[in-house]
């Protein structure tokens, strides 16, 4: 029995083969990997198959100046709210 293949598989041989479009056949043609993922993500999720959600890091502020910036956006919420508050 041979195995069968999602929307996934499909878009990323298209995308290797050099015939995956955006939109439509009339569309330009896709030369971004990360476009094509996001394609055949959305054609699976179209189709009603599991795909899992996107997965990004959690950015850190940096040491360097970061907390003094940080720190000023806080103090000027902080007194801005208490205007309102009086």
């Amino acid at each position: 029995m041979a195995k069968k293949h999602g929307k996934m598989e499909k878009t990323m041989r298209e995308f290797k083969h050099g015939t995956l479009h955006s939109g439509s056949k009339k569309g330009a043609k896709v030369t971004k990997r990360k476009q094509a993922i996001a394609i055949g993500m959305s054609q699976a999720r179209k189709a009603g198959e599991k795909v899992s959600r996107q997965r990004t890091a959690e950015r850190e502020p940096s040491d360097k100046g970061a907390s003094s910036h940080t720190s000023r956006g806080r103090k000027a919420r902080e007194k801005r709210l208490m205007g309102r508050l009086l």
